[in-house]
């Protein structure tokens, strides 16, 4: 009885540590500066570094991003970091006349869209920012 109720106390323990935090949105305009690591700028002047996973460092490193108004979903660390939820999740968008796109990188050559910025994987020529409607296939 005691192993049981000490199982079921581990257990409850592990459930309320591995609690996900809260997904909220940061919006505002994307620095990015080589050699440190990107901001946006809130509305209300707050200065915010932007964190997020390999593939997402790999974008908010792409200088044609610099100055574009961002929403990116995630959580706050401290007030002044923010982790981007994970790429795969389509967590960072950016806003061009109005509307929202997301990220992608596409090499005229091959007709190969890349979800990061660098050299085509079949021709190696650079790619080109293509900012797409998020909610067309």
């Amino acid at each position: 009885m005691r192993y049981c109720l000490c199982l079921f106390a581990t257990a409850l323990v592990c459930l309320i540590a591995a609690e996900p935090h809260q997904t909220v949105s940061v919006r505002g305009k994307l620095s990015v500066r080589e050699g440190q690591p990107a901001t946006v700028e809130t509305a209300d002047h707050k200065l915010v570094t932007l964190e997020g996973d390999n593939v997402t460092r790999k974008v908010l490193a792409d200088d044609r991003l610099n100055g574009f108004e961002i929403e990116a979903r995630g959580h706050f660390t401290s007030p002044d970091r923010f982790a981007i939820d994970p790429s795969h999740t389509h967590s960072l968008l950016v806003r061009q006349n109005g509307r929202l796109k997301l990220i992608s990188y596409w090499c005229d050559i091959c007709s190969i869209r890349a979800y990061t910025p660098g050299p085509c994987v079949c021709c190696q020529r650079e790619t080109t920012l293509d900012l797409l409607d998020p909610d067309k296939p």
